[in-house]
């Protein structure tokens, strides 16, 4: 907390210099205890101006997920009023959904620099390379029935896909249930997970992973990044705090009724409607056309003998 202080103090400064004086009042520390505290956050990957006369000035901040950084003007009431980041750890949904069963409130964020384990659906692996992306798990506890959850997937991708297009410029489209792709490759996976029992749901897990300035060529060949596609870095604390804004906003609607927005944006966000598409399920596959989500966010196929299907789940295949 003392570190948060500091940084705030100097953030709220409007890039001018701050005096020891002030800082040790601020955070009832010795002038020597403000010095080892600004060592302390350089190592960390602050860039911090000091002047024998003027005091200390903030000049650049790391582009890493670290709690603070993620809070700092973040325009939310719920999520991410507490994030707890990791360097390095397996699965982001793994250490959200152990919290949660603990009894951690709802709103919760867990981020990773790097994932070791990180997981897609139907037990997919998910690249996670170090300081490449942004990973994250968001704690939930909707006040509604587990067959409503996957309301919550559609909620969750288009909330990706707007935030990637409001940061980067880029065009990102959704593939159903939950992909998010950039000229036809995937840029970010969705994998929901809950706790519950008969009809009563206790948490959902949002885990979300993105490749914001992930090289290349640690990607799966089917598998882009934002910063690959427009060709520079871009800041991956200011896109985590707006895919924060507009997944809170999104998980607002689906919990206060207001669902139909959500469908109305997804089908704004989606390129595959009309498209003949290919659905791998356990027990078969088959091919036909999406033309529509349907109220419940299950997705309508037109088969090739005319009937209508409803899509809960699956793999979906773009078929061009």
């Amino acid at each position: 907390m003392i570190d948060e202080e500091i940084l705030l103090v100097l953030k709220s400064s409007n890039d001018g210099y701050v005096s020891g004086e002030e800082l040790s009042k601020t955070a009832g520390l010795s002038r020597a205890a403000i010095w080892k505290r600004v060592e302390s956050l350089r190592n960390e990957g602050y860039d911090i101006e000091a002047s024998p006369h003027l005091g200390y000035r903030l000049l650049g901040v790391p582009d890493s997920l670290i709690p603070s950084e993620i809070k700092w003007s973040l325009k939310t009431r719920t999520l991410g009023r507490e994030v707890i980041s990791y360097k390095k750890i397996d699965s982001t949904n793994t250490a959200a959904y152990d919290m949660a069963k603990k009894g951690i409130k709802e709103g919760v964020v867990v981020v990773a620099d790097e994932q070791t384990k990180g997981r897609g659906r139907l037990g997919r692996t998910w690249a996670s390379p170090a300081r490449g992306g942004v990973y994250l798990s968001c704690i939930l506890r909707p006040a509604m029935s587990p067959g409503e959850v996957p309301k919550l997937t559609l909620a969750a991708s288009i909330s990706v896909a707007k935030t990637i297009r409001e940061v980067s410029g880029l065009t990102a489209v959704i593939k159903w249930p939950n992909d998010v792709l950039i000229n036809s490759k995937k840029v970010s996976g969705i994998l929901l997970e809950m706790k519950a029992e008969q009809d009563r749901l206790d948490f959902v897990i949002i885990g979300i992973g993105i490749n914001v300035n992930t090289p290349l060529k640690l990607l799966p060949k089917i598998g882009t990044s934002i910063a690959g596609e427009l060709g520079e870095e871009i800041s991956r604390i200011k896109l985590t705090q707006v895919l924060l804004e507009n997944l809170e906003a999104n998980y607002r609607l689906v919990t206060n009724g207001d669902f139909s927005k959500v469908i109305d944006e997804w089908k704004d966000l989606t390129d595959m409607l009309g498209s003949r598409i290919r659905i791998t399920l356990p027990n078969r596959e088959f091919e036909g056309q999406a033309i529509d989500v349907d109220s419940d966010g299950t997705l309508l196929v037109r088969l090739d003998n005319g009937f209508i299907e409803k899509i809960f789940s699956g793999d979906v295949r773009l078929l061009r």
